[in-house]
């Protein structure tokens, strides 16, 4: 039986999200594939993880008979958010550009499941697990364009899920999300709509190729 983690940290609603539209889609194919597996959903905008403090984050690093109550219980909620992680067969994550970077309840996350020792390090506990995310932006940061370098959303997920965490990262990039709602935008709304039908296809395929791998 297969487990499929899903992190949704837009603010947007349903489909009024273009990284929650693409995720669903996404997670649909995984279930058509996987009825009988298990879908563990974390939506951070709903249900924001707790930011890191200083006894949750010294707590990892201290004996467990040495910790105190304040230490215990928030590393107890650090580990139940790493232990969901290390126990995916697959992780799909929606990962909207918010000013320029990703949401603070993901970046919250994130800092909760880093864990240096664990799952991060020399041999990380989740090496190897595929993760697909949703960066979502309401304009295009894509190479030769003019805002190339307000790109911070691929280049971090990058450097904490791949380099750090060891994970087998995918993106699925929906761009000019903002262009029917901005009339500045009006004429890249063909370009966003291509944009769109690739990023659902994309994800209905990615789903697809990973329910294979865990079916060989």
């Amino acid at each position: 039986m297969t487990t499929l983690l899903h992190i949704d940290s837009s603010v947007l609603p349903g489909e009024a999200s273009s990284s929650r539209s693409v995720a669903a889609a996404f997670r649909r194919a995984w279930e058509e594939q996987h009825p009988q597996g298990t879908v563990v959903h974390r939506d951070l905008a709903a249900a924001p993880v707790p930011h890191i403090t200083a006894a949750a984050w010294s707590a990892g690093y201290i004996a467990p008979s040495d910790r105190t109550p304040e230490q215990s219980a928030a590393f107890a909620a650090r580990v139940e958010l790493i232990e969901e992680l290390e126990q995916a067969d697959a992780v799909l994550i929606g990962a909207p550009m918010h000013n320029f970077s990703i949401p603070s309840t993901l970046k919250a996350w994130l800092d909760n499941v880093f864990l240096l020792g664990r799952t991060a390090g020399e041999s990380p506990s989740a090496q190897g697990t595929p993760v697909t995310v949703i960066a979502s932006r309401g304009g295009s940061y894509a190479p030769g364009t003019p805002r190339e370098g307000f790109e911070f959303v691929q280049n971090y997920l990058e450097a904490v899920l791949e380099r750090s965490l060891g994970l087998d990262l995918d993106f699925i990039v929906p761009e000019l999300t903002l262009a029917p709602r901005n009339p500045a935008m009006a004429e890249l709304v063909p370009l966003y709509e291509v944009s769109r039908e690739r990023a659902f296809e994309e994800a209905t395929a990615k789903a697809q190729e990973l329910a294979k791998r865990f079916a060989a």
